[in-house]
């Protein structure tokens, strides 16, 4: 399940992924709320806490996390991605290389560091 983030008076949208992963997950909370977050900013900072295995993430929500890319592509400003997965950060190196924005991997330990981050509160090399 996704379950979004506190966020209040930051300048971040910011989602948990705990147990199984559906497309309604992204159709039903994290795409809506991405939308909106674009049409009020005009950018998107977004910060993804996974704390699952890759492997509970069904093919539909693959799918549905690729059309939030295209739907909000050239609107990408900053994505966190906090894991301690080595394949996810490698991924999201990969990942950070062909797409818009800047895209950085964190420890779970480093949630606030993140949060700083994504809200562009505080800056890191």
């Amino acid at each position: 399940m996704i379950i979004p983030l506190d966020s209040k008076n930051r300048n971040f949208l910011g989602f948990k992924a705990i147990g199984k992963i559906d497309a309604d997950d992204f159709k039903n909370i994290v795409i809506p709320q991405a939308e909106a977050f674009v049409a009020n900013k005009g950018k998107l900072n977004y910060l993804l806490q996974i704390e699952t295995d890759l492997i509970n993430f069904s093919f539909g929500a693959w799918l549905q996390d690729a059309i939030l890319g295209i739907k909000v592509f050239t609107k990408w400003n900053r994505v966190a991605i906090v894991t301690d997965s080595d394949g996810i950060k490698r991924f999201t190196e990969f990942f950070s290389k062909i797409m818009i924005g800047e895209f950085k991997c964190f420890l779970h330990e480093e949630i606030e560091t993140a949060i700083d981050w994504v809200s562009e509160e505080k800056t890191i090399d």
